[in-house]
């Protein structure tokens, strides 16, 4: 499963890009996250490493998920990636998580693009992470443009 989502700001690229390079941030407008703190460096790790709680509901269906998401990618203020990158030694679908950030004349363009390699409950998953991303964008537009 592949979703992208962009959103348009008047807000300076450096800002935009502090609210996508750090998950412990996400919690605040991403409503999917559900806590995001920082957990322990392992050896073979890009950059830091965070705990992440998913959880979301469709209907009748509640999902949640734990991951271990590592920054693999920090090309400030332009690029930053995660990547799940699990310890207990266990083979795991792939979490990849991707935002740009590009300057624009009114202000910036974010892309951010999610990599999801499972299977389980596909569709459930897409349609759940679509609604969010609709009533994520105003709240992170507005938190951005706050800060600028």
């Amino acid at each position: 499963m592949d979703v992208t989502a962009t959103m348009e700001t008047t807000a300076a690229p450096g800002a935009v890009f502090a609210w996508i390079d750090d998950l412990a941030r996400y919690p605040e407008w991403l409503g999917l996250v559900s806590r995001a703190e920082p957990a322990p460096d392992a050896d073979g790790d890009d950059g830091p490493a965070w705990s992440i709680d998913l959880r979301g509901r469709l209907g009748p269906l509640a999902r949640a998920k734990r991951l271990r998401m590592v920054r693999t990618v920090h090309d400030r203020p332009g690029r930053v990636v995660f990547e799940r990158r699990e310890l207990d030694g266990r083979r795991h679908s792939p979490w990849v998580l991707r935002g740009e950030v590009t300057a624009t004349p009114e202000g910036s363009h974010l892309e951010m693009a999610l990599h999801y390699g499972g299977g389980l409950l596909g569709p459930v998953v897409e349609r759940l992470l679509g609604d969010e991303i609709e009533r994520s964008r105003p709240r992170l537009i507005a938190l951005v443009e706050a800060d600028a």
